[in-house]
C-alpha cells in the first residue's frame, strides 16, 4: 500500500517500511521533536496554577455544591 509522509508529503510503502507512517527515521524524529516541544497540543480546560497543590489537581468545589449531579 502506497501512503503519503505527513512530515514531507513524499509517497512510500506501508509494508516493509520500519518508520510508518514516516517515509524515514528523519521525518519520524522530526515529528517527535514536534510532539515534544508542544507544537501538537491537544484542546483543553486551562487549568489555573491555584488549582495546582503538591503536583495535583485540586477537586473542583462546585461538584460538592451540586451534590455531585
Amino acid at each position: 500500500m502506497k501512503i503519503r509522509c505527513p512530515i514531507c508529503k513524499s509517497i512510500t510503502t506501508w509494508e516493509e517500511n520500519p518508520w510508518r507512517p514516516f517515509c524515514s527515521e528523519r521525518c519520524r524524529l522530526i515529528d517527535l521533536g514536534a510532539w515534544a516541544s508542544g507544537e501538537y497540543r491537544i484542546p483543553g480546560e486551562e487549568i489555573n496554577k491555584g488549582e495546582i497543590a503538591d503536583g495535583h489537581i485540586q477537586e473542583d468545589s462546585r461538584e460538592e455544591d451540586s451534590g455531585g449531579h
